[in-house]
């Protein structure tokens, strides 16, 4: 009878030892979540170049990040070369879950611009490089650094460098009406 019961209570002992540990790991995949946010913005600050408090949207920068380098191909949207309107829309679409349109002017007209000093991370820069007309556009991330497909690739760069300072010419927030429209339909050509 001892044996029988001393068994019983091993058998418990067991049984609430594993019910502890399964409960352990639960716990702690919360924390790393939380630190794994927190270093992944203040790496993101760091690589490119924006304060740790702008830095509020971890999706965006990771994207950015995963496209940095990318070969610029006119017309192109894959990994193995993108122009910056095929960027913009790429991000827009995995980022914010929205389909917007694919030509640099188009995407002007579904904006409300925005100057310089209101730009907000997320929002959309537009450029007139060497053109009368938009011909280059970017996403802004912070502290005057945007991510754009340029000719030398998917970069972060400075608004206020010399040269794109020189071309710079509005800011964009997407309108409340499209994004109403692309939320619904997600249809947008």
């Amino acid at each position: 009878m001892k044996k029988f019961l001393l068994a019983i209570a091993l058998f418990v002992s067991v049984l609430n030892v594993q019910a502890q540990t399964k409960s352990v790991p639960n716990q702690q995949v919360e924390k790393p979540n939380d630190e794994e946010q927190s270093l992944a913005k203040d790496y993101f600050s760091q690589v490119m170049g924006v304060a740790l408090s702008a830095t509020s949207n971890v999706k965006l920068f990771q994207f950015v990040y995963d496209w940095i380098g990318t070969p610029y191909r006119f017309g192109g949207s894959s990994k193995k070369g993108i122009d910056c309107s095929a960027f913009t829309k790429e991000l827009y679409t995995k980022v914010f879950n929205l389909t917007i349109k694919r030509n640099s002017r188009d995407i002007f007209s579904m904006v409300n611009p925005v100057s310089k000093d209101e730009l907000k991370e997320g929002d959309l820069v537009f450029f007139k490089i060497h053109s009368r007309s938009i011909s280059h556009v970017g996403i802004y991330l912070g502290d005057g650094r945007f991510a754009h497909a340029s000719m030398k690739g998917v970069a972060v760069s400075n608004l206020d460098d010399a040269y794109y300072s020189r071309y710079f010419y509005k800011g964009g927030r997407l309108l409340d009406v499209f994004k109403e429209q692309l939320e619904k339909t997600g249809d947008v050509q």
